[in-house]
């Protein structure tokens, strides 16, 4: 087994035995550490390899900067600053393996910042007395993260945040020894869509698509799969994206907790990405099935899909809503997009006859997509519905001109 390297990053100035004692669980385990200081006042009993001064200098700082703002959320800022770009530099350079970040509510918000600088796939592990806490929003979720609550440990070690510290340190060392980084040897494609009883078009394209040579990833749309797929695309990850299933933009700016940020539809444009987008589930807004429905869906036919989430019906007016959000979100794109409108509804249970069947909110939402769509965006209608074959025929068709025009790459060529 190959030794692994992980960054310990904390403030060492008020916790330096909780660290050390990390470090030392590493490095029993056979792994190596390198220690980041991110304290502000204080300093560690035994010197960093990277030093908090070097931390507010990677911001464009200095730790005088920081303590002459007397206001502990801007020092910390700044540091949160310096610790991100400093350690996504040490990754660039491979320095390590994965990183482990403990703290406190302060020292979590720093740690956030921190791992949304590393790529996915990068072991990302935080030890904090506030983890799983509704204190975190969704958009300050990186994709893969992962979080133990830092029980009993607010002030010195014990046997009971030993039992948290030492779990975290194995597990980072396990994963950095145990990942698989992502292979790139053939041409990714990205698409969201939601489980086969819902949309079912990745059963016919998937292997249609790998049959072609690409690599296809499926992120099911509920908040951090949206995350991840947003987070890949803007790395460049993805030849092209199948973003089938917008319904979590719909869940943003309808106010439910189910959301994957206000930049969600956006990132493949950034990049120039070639864009596939339709309309999966756009009807429906998702909500914590264990939380009150949102204010401005108050009233609203609620379908419960099982105890964790919830769907809302929205409204015509609703609907209306949405397809103007997509097409502005789309009007920025970089690349080249192609709108699939299925004009026979975009889940399972919208079909004539079923039972979130509403042919006039439908009819309003296809309107508002062709009064709203922008210059950018070809629109390509089709007499089907999201489920029929004749969708997943429809995207492949639009992927074949794509390669036959250049604007993809044949797989293969030029390996």
């Amino acid at each position: 087994m190959t030794d692994r390297t992980i960054l310990v990053v904390g403030t060492y100035d008020t916790k330096d035995d909780e660290l050390t004692y990390i470090a030392e669980v590493i490095r029993g385990q056979g792994g190596g550490v390198l220690t980041m200081d991110v304290s502000v006042l204080g300093d560690p009993s035994v010197p960093t390899e990277f030093s908090k001064h070097e931390v507010a200098e990677a911001a464009g700082s200095s730790i005088a900067e920081a303590i002459a703002g007397e206001d502990e959320n801007l020092a910390m800022q700044i540091m949160a600053r310096g610790a991100a770009a400093l350690t996504a530099q040490l990754h660039g350079e491979g320095r390590f393996d994965g990183v482990l970040v403990l703290g406190g509510s302060m020292g979590t918000d720093l740690a956030l910042d921190l791992c949304l600088a590393l790529p996915l796939g990068v072991p990302k592990y935080i030890v904090s007395t506030v983890a799983f806490s509704p204190l975190i929003p969704p958009e300050r979720l990186p994709a893969d993260i992962q979080m133990i609550l830092w029980a009993g440990g607010l002030y010195g070690l014990n046997s009971v945040c030993k039992a948290s510290l030492s779990q975290a340190a194995g597990a980072v060392l396990g994963a950095a020894r145990a990942v698989e980084p992502p292979a790139r040897d053939r041409p990714l494609i990205g698409m969201t869509s939601f489980g086969k009883t819902v949309l079912r078009y990745m059963v016919a394209l998937k292997p249609a698509l790998e049959a072609r040579g690409f690599e296809v990833a499926v992120f099911h749309a509920t908040g951090m799969g949206g995350r991840a797929f947003e987070s890949l695309a803007a790395e460049g990850a993805f030849a092209a994206v199948m973003d089938f299933a917008p319904q979590e933009l719909g869940n943003h700016i309808m106010g439910s907790a189910i959301s994957a940020g206000p930049d969600r539809m956006t990132a493949a444009g950034r990049a120039g990405v070639p864009q596939l987008v339709s309309i999966g589930c756009y009807d429906l807004v998702d909500f914590v099935g264990w939380q009150e429905v949102p204010p401005r869906l108050a009233g609203q036919e609620v379908h419960a899909h099982n105890r964790l989430l919830s769907s809302v019906m929205m409204t015509a007016e609703q609907r209306r809503e949405m397809a103007r959000a997509i097409c502005g979100q789309l009007a920025t794109a970089q690349g080249p997009v192609t709108l699939l409108l299925p004009l026979r509804g975009g889940n399972e249970w919208d079909r004539p006859g079923g039972p979130l069947s509403d042919p006039e909110g439908l009819a309003a939402f296809v309107a508002e997509i062709r009064a709203s769509c922008p210059g950018n965006v070809t629109l390509v209608e089709l007499d089907a519905h999201i489920n029929d074959p004749a969708f997943a025929e429809a995207a492949l068709a639009q992927l074949d001109r794509w390669i036959a025009a250049g604007v993809l790459p044949r797989p293969g060529a030029g390996a």
